[in-house]
């Protein structure tokens, strides 16, 4: 059986190494665009700008591991297109890779700013690859003044790092308030309070009009009218899955790569797992998650399938950011909740926020309230519920619940 694998990121790096524990003789390849071997993203915003982590540790196993386990590891290979009727894959130079099952595991790309606005002038930053930071990491020098463009987990996470780094740090948010997407009022209001106390300026309900500069950056025109003198600008206005070589090989498109409860794509030699792919959800809706679990855990569904086997994939969304001194733990999805209840931590600037639909819990964030967390965690995962009350009573003992 030869497998070939698109996209060495943490779904591709999962992927591989489940298939050869399923199947010690299947030919597996696995096609990177990248320079390097698979590596963790979360800390490349965090400890790996600090300089607190050297880049073979970012990897997430060593170069050595995929020859010993006689995976074909290409890197800086670029996929020119897939031939879905000769069943081959097409790199960039003409070489055809044949392949009995394909899986597309090519993740996201970051949103970019219109080169009409001035996205394309020089020190404008993304915040995804290994490639971005690397190129941005001179900037931070004390005194920096920094511009980040984007109220979401990516941008606090950056903004963060840089106000650590003793920059000067302006964060502009075009919503009416930070992390409105996808988190309720108490949350942001914590994070606002969090960032502004360590000095970071926080405008809501601003957007950016344009940036200006001639080469590189060096200021910003702003929706309220105000201007910036800027050093450097970061971009952290969400991702976009990379879809791009799927579509055109005819696959279904439906926010990502659209494949079954079994990670199977409209073409049924072909999977898909990870940020690139969207899924069946409760009520007949369809999700895509952006998260290191998710693309652990569905590359494994792929591949067992992928081997042979009749797995669905159940998917038990939870994420983590790393903001200051505070780490936010989410359980669940909150989407279509309908009341929030704030639950006081057992220590000073420690919180949870617990979101209904009604009487039933569906998601909590925990601010340095890994106990909350926990319980909170197993009580969706199981599908059970606390009345809203009791969540709120600080006193209340949750465990005792389960």
């Amino acid at each position: 059986m030869k497998h070939v694998v698109i996209g060495a990121g943490q779904a591709g790096a999962a992927l591989v190494a489940k298939l050869r524990s399923l199947d010690a003789e299947a030919e597996i390849t696995l096609l990177g665009s990248e320079p390097v071997p698979p590596y963790q993203r979360p800390p490349l915003s965090k400890k790996y700008l600090m300089g607190e982590m050297e880049l073979e540790r970012l990897y997430l196993r060593p170069a050595r591991f995929y020859e010993e386990q006689r995976i074909d590891l290409r890197t800086s290979a670029t996929v020119a297109r897939i031939d879905r009727d000769a069943q081959e894959v097409e790199l960039e130079g003409g070489e055809r890779l044949p392949y009995d099952r394909l899986a597309l595991t090519t993740g996201s790309r970051p949103r970019l700013l219109p080169a009409g606005i001035g996205g394309d002038l020089g020190r404008v930053y993304p915040v995804r690859s290994l490639e971005h930071i690397d190129a941005m990491v001179h900037e931070f020098a004390e005194g920096a003044r920094c511009l980040i463009v984007g109220g979401g987990y990516i941008g606090l996470e950056a903004a963060a790092v840089a106000a650590s780094r003793g920059l000067k740090v302006t964060l502009v948010e075009a919503m009416d308030r930070i992390l409105q997407r996808v988190a309720s009022v108490e949350t942001s209001n914590y994070f606002r309070t969090l960032h502004q106390g360590h000095g970071v300026e926080i405008r809501e309900g601003t957007g950016l009009v344009r940036l200006t500069g001639e080469g590189d950056v060096t200021g910003a025109d702003l929706s309220d009218g105000s201007t910036l003198d800027v050093d450097f600008v970061l971009v952290g206005i969400g991702i976009l899955p990379e879809d791009d070589l799927a579509a055109a090989a005819g696959l279904t498109i439906e926010n990502g790569i659209a494949v079954d409860a079994q990670c199977r794509t409209s073409d049924p030699a072909i999977f898909a797992a990870g940020d690139c792919a969207s899924f069946p959800w409760q009520e007949g809706a369809r999700i895509r998650l952006e998260s290191v679990p998710n693309a652990i855990d569905q590359a494994e569904v792929a591949a067992a399938n992928m081997a042979g086997g009749e797995e669905d994939y159940v998917a038990v969304p939870w994420f983590w950011s790393d903001q200051f001194d505070v780490k936010l733990q989410i359980a669940g999805l909150n989407t279509g909740h309908d009341r929030t209840v704030l639950r006081p931590g057992a220590r000073p600037g420690a919180q949870s926020v617990w979101y209904y639909r009604g009487d039933r819990l569906v998601a909590l964030d925990a601010m340095n309230e890994p106990r909350a967390y926990m319980i909170g965690k197993r009580l969706i995962d199981a599908g059970r519920s606390i009345p809203p009350e009791t969540a709120a009573d600080a006193n209340a003992d949750l465990k005792a619940l389960l």
